[in-house]
């Protein structure tokens, strides 16, 4: 069943599908300009959450999130954060997995990411899904570029984001844009960690400048080994760049993360 609501300038359309013992919700919102959609799962049943979980996905971080008939559709499910969304959900957690803005589903540049219009798109969905399921405690993790996306938008919106967490981060500048080379650590007020491979391929995503960043910002360093088999290009999904063959485990210590704030298992993660 579709559910069209509308007030105070709010639009949420409603599917719920159940999957694992967890109902899936498309909710949209006006944008700056077009609209915003999110992609949000949580336990069966469950009414409250004590943690809101915001996952941006990477490049090209265009979901094409929308309804089609009753069930929720989109993009890029091969995503080490779109694949492994459900391993984040208990009974406290709410995820929504952040597509791009309907006006950038042609190019979501990376200098967009950074401008005080995306950070606005960003506050008017997470402000809709706080008032909605009443959640106050906010972590934005982003994964290669977006990672970019994640910084930015917790950057802007100091008040809504309490922890980032950045993954398989883009360091180096590329014909995208700048990524995170030179990112002024400090701007962000929220508590940071950084989770990078140990064997990452990518050649704008290396671990050695996992490593420089964490320690520019002071900010812990949660090393995965170990995974796959690894198929297609380094740069993808379905490399360790993409945690391929442990996502469960990189979620579990980011998840562990949220809820103590320690890291444990000596700051690394491993099968």
């Amino acid at each position: 069943m579709l559910v069209a609501m509308k007030a105070t300038a709010l639009v949420l359309f409603l599917s719920t599908g159940l999957a694992y013992g967890q109902a899936t919700t498309v909710v949209t919102v006006p944008a700056q300009r077009g609209t915003i959609a999110g992609l949000v799962v949580h336990q069966e049943g469950a009414q409250s959450f004590k943690h809101g979980v915001a996952l941006f996905p990477g490049h090209p971080g265009i979901m094409k999130i929308r309804l089609e008939g009753a069930e929720p559709q989109f993009e890029m499910r091969g995503n080490f954060l779109v694949r492994s969304r459900r391993h984040w959900i208990d009974e406290e957690t709410l995820v929504v997995v952040v597509d791009a803005p309907s006006e950038e589903w042609t190019s979501f540049s990376q200098h967009f990411r950074s401008t005080p219009p995306y950070g606005a798109d960003v506050k008017a969905l997470i402000e809709a899904l706080a008032r909605r399921y009443r959640v106050e405690d906010w972590t934005f993790v982003g994964t290669s570029e977006g990672s970019l996306s994640a910084f930015h938008a917790a950057r802007m919106n100091p008040s809504l984001a309490r922890r980032v967490i950045l993954t398989s981060s883009v360091f180096k500048p590329g014909r995208n844009g700048p990524g995170l080379a030179g990112a002024d650590w400090k701007s962000l007020k929220a508590a940071l960690l950084f989770v990078h491979h140990a064997d990452d391929p990518c050649e704008y995503t290396s671990y050695r400048d996992a490593q420089r960043a964490a320690e520019a910002a002071a900010a812990p360093l949660l090393t995965v080994r170990g995974g796959g088999p690894a198929k297609g290009h380094p740069c993808q999904a379905f490399s360790a760049h993409g945690y391929v063959g442990v996502e469960r485990e990189v979620v579990q210590a980011m998840h562990a993360w949220v809820r103590t704030g320690e890291l444990g298992l000596g700051g690394s993660v491993h099968r």
